[in-house]
């Protein structure tokens, strides 16, 4: 038998670039966003990091010809900027001209291209966090309450899986006053495949010929309602009360006369429960209670009953006493007493009851363009090298700071930004998507 020669070989091994593509998220908020106050900083008049825009006044009408005057008050809402974010990376010289700036490779971009990837997604995650009302403010961190629905639809235990769901939802949204045009939903992608694929089960032969080729929702409606799916919307999770679906009863309020109510105290909470309510957690009025009408909203213009429960949003976190005791600071400011803020249909009474959500995935509804970016350009960093960069896949703008360290053999660049965002409450509504959902 032939003896094979004992050889001896190098190995030599070598970095080779696979042609990957980024393991991109589906971001639709930031290309989506209504961004007239961008670059606010630059409006002269504006001093600070926020600015305030008008909402549509409010009026009341009362019968007759003999005019009762009532005052005109102009509503604002506030767009902070109080976010800033940023992604950096540094390198020797050494590990610049061996590695990475090899002949025609330029690593240094494939690095850059990147950091500008999980930056933008960071930027993209936090404006949908508007949506559960969760956005907390870098500058004195708190959570920005005044941003986020306070109407929901869903109930955290049925699936999102059908059209009419959808067109259920969308005709509270109407019902309740909206805009003419322009409406859009934000949809976890995770709801997808089961709206779809029960839609394909409908004869309805030339939608379901554009949504089997898409594998999409699509655009439907009178007027058409636009659908966006993202992998990045909030979960909200739910204090105690919610969590455990307990029914709460009304104690009393903090304003008998009915003018503004911001507080209701319930009772049935879990006894010294420290996690009774979280700032975000969505209550509504329940029906069929023994001795009380129905609550529902007045729609927003024209002050009719409208075929909207009162919901609304808890704006701050709540602990039970030791008689299971509750008040929970809430928005809107609820009003049965009349004038142009009227918003009930019916007085709040002792003994009515209201019930929480348990925790849940959170998709929107949004009217019109009322879903604000701003994002200001930031200054160049003199003496280092300064450029702005823009992220194709989500619309971000970020800036680009580039430089070495005297003496130190150390080479960095710096992704960041600063953005601030807010969604008008009156002109969106939450939809609630069960855990168990995705």
């Amino acid at each position: 038998m032939a003896v094979f020669p004992n050889n001896i070989l190098q190995q030599v091994q070598t970095y080779q670039r696979s042609g990957l593509a980024l393991l991109q998220n589906l971001c639709c908020h930031v290309a989506t966003a209504n961004t007239k106050f961008i670059d606010f900083d630059k409006i002269q008049a504006n001093l600070g990091s926020s600015i305030t825009f008008d909402k549509p006044p409010r009026f009341s009408t009362v019968a007759g010809l003999v005019a009762s005057f009532q005052p005109a008050v102009q509503q604002v809402q506030t767009l902070v900027c109080d976010q800033a974010n940023n992604t950096s990376f540094s390198v020797t010289s050494q590990q610049r001209i061996f590695n990475l700036e090899k002949g025609e490779e330029d690593y240094m971009r494939v690095f850059g291209k990147s950091a500008i990837a999980e930056l933008a997604t960071k930027v993209e995650g936090n404006v949908a966090l508007n949506w559960a009302s969760a956005v907390r403010s870098q500058l004195d961190n708190t959570l920005n309450t005044f941003s986020g629905p306070y109407r929901y639809y869903g109930n955290g235990t049925t699936a999102l899986t059908s059209y009419q769901q959808l067109a259920q939802a969308i005709m509270f949204f109407k019902n309740y006053g909206s805009v003419a045009e322009g409406i859009k939903v934000y949809l976890p992608d995770t709801v997808v495949p089961s709206i779809v694929g029960n839609g394909l089960n409908q004869f309805v032969p030339h939608r379901n010929d554009e949504i089997a080729m898409s594998w999409e929702v699509g655009d439907f409606g009178t007027p058409l309602v636009s659908y966006y799916q993202s992998n990045l919307m909030p979960i909200h999770v739910s204090g105690n009360t919610g969590v455990n679906q307990q029914v709460l009863t009304v104690v009393s309020t903090n304003d008998p006369t009915g003018q503004n109510v911001t507080q209701i105290t319930v009772s049935g909470a879990t006894a010294s429960d420290a996690n009774a309510v979280f700032a975000g957690d969505l209550f509504s009025f329940q029906d069929g209670v023994v001795g009380f009408d129905n609550m529902r909203y007045l729609t927003y213009i024209g002050h009719f009953p409208s075929a909207n429960p009162v919901q609304f949003r808890a704006t701050a976190n709540a602990a039970a006493n030791a008689a299971g005791v509750v008040t929970i600071n809430i928005t809107p400011a609820l009003n049965w007493a009349g004038g142009q803020n009227q918003n009930l249909n019916n007085p709040i009474q002792a003994g009515m009851q209201i019930l929480g959500l348990p925790s849940h995935r959170c998709g929107g509804i949004l009217g019109g363009d009322a879903f604000y970016l701003a994002m200001p350009q930031l200054p160049e960093q003199s003496p280092y090298d300064t450029a702005n960069e823009y992220d194709e896949d989500t619309g971000v703008s970020l800036r680009l700071t580039y430089g070495s360290l005297f003496g130190q053999n150390e080479t960095g660049m710096i992704y960041d930004e600063t953005h601030g965002s807010v969604i008008v409450p009156e002109y969106s509504m939450r939809f609630i998507v069960p855990l168990s959902q995705g």
